[in-house]
């Protein structure tokens, strides 16, 4: 385990107009430790995730990676972050490689776009525009940004959609290669066997709140 990657939330509350979206919620992924976030649409999962993406501030309660406030210490932070969610936020007009090259110089990351999208099953010669991909080759492009930025925290909102078996079982390698290297993992899917083959820890969120927290082995037993 690393301590510097692990993840504490506490009293976790955020708001829009007069719902509550998350209602003071509490867990710990020890550093390195993966954490399946479930629940139906609307129960704060995506909520939770972008909180701890610094994508939204919280209304009270927060949370720290490695003992550092989130929010308090964002801007140090956020380049150990790798978020995957429903908008992928990649450049349309320009080439995967090129958006690879993109994200590397804002990032200040060393950047070898072509051996990275091979490793994600895309062609690093191709120079069409992102626009002109499927939605699985954009999401395997999403990919090959996790893998540049090697974060210490991977949050990960429904990131099996749009991908077809053999993106799946990518997506997976990928996250068990990041894991491999001390990474912690939060993971919202309505997938629970793959999630259970990535996560030894869930819980389970509804209304905003946790409603059950176990193993996913338990997890998954319940829903057979």
């Amino acid at each position: 385990m690393n301590a510097s990657n692990a993840v504490q939330v506490t009293g976790i509350a955020r708001r829009f107009g007069r719902r509550w979206a998350l209602a003071r919620v509490d867990l710990e992924v020890p550093g390195g430790g993966a954490l399946m976030l479930t629940g139906a649409n609307g129960s704060g999962k995506s909520t939770l995730l972008r909180c701890l993406a610094t994508a939204l501030r919280p209304h009270e309660g927060g949370a720290s990676l490695g003992g550092r406030d989130l929010w308090a210490e964002r801007a140090s932070l956020r380049p150990h972050i790798g978020y995957l969610a429903h908008q992928l936020h990649v450049w349309d007009d320009l080439s995967p490689s090129e958006n690879l090259s993109a994200w590397a110089r804002l990032g200040g990351l060393t950047a070898e776009p072509a051996a990275l999208l091979e490793r994600v099953g895309l062609d690093p010669r191709r120079r069409d525009p992102v626009r002109a991909l499927s939605a699985g080759m954009k999401r395997r492009l999403a990919l090959a940004r996790l893998l540049l930025k090697q974060p210490r925290l991977i949050l990960l909102d429904e990131p099996f959609s749009a991908l077809d078996p053999d993106g799946r079982d990518l997506l997976v390698d990928v996250i068990r290669e990041l894991r491999e290297g001390g990474a912690t993992l939060l993971l919202a899917t309505h997938l629970p066997a793959i999630g259970h083959a990535l996560c030894d820890r869930a819980i389970t969120l509804e209304g905003g709140r946790k409603l059950w927290e176990g193993a996913t082995a338990d997890l998954l037993a319940g829903a057979t």
